[in-house]
């Protein structure tokens, strides 16, 4: 349910929809992708990594976000067997 929530934001949900197409994005390139502060764009991380969706990796002074593939695997598999 909590991954559902997170996703339902369209923000954290356009986040989810550049990570698939930019995995192991640090913080920055999402800043430059969306038109929000970075403080701001750090706190949809925090919820999506809380929801299960992401995993963080510090790199230097950066983070390098990606999804979950664990995770992404198993709301692809409760999502097939509801329909």
């Amino acid at each position: 349910m909590e991954m559902m929530k997170a996703a339902g934001n369209p923000v954290r949900f356009e986040i989810l929809k550049f990570l698939v197409t930019h995995p192991g994005c640090i913080t920055g390139q999402i800043v430059d992708h969306l038109p929000l502060a970075q403080a701001t764009v750090s706190q949809h991380l925090k919820v999506l990594r809380e929801a299960g969706w992401v995993v963080g990796e510090i790199e230097g002074p950066a983070t390098c976000y990606q999804l979950d593939r664990e995770a992404i695997a198993w709301f692809r598999e409760s999502v097939d067997a509801i329909f």
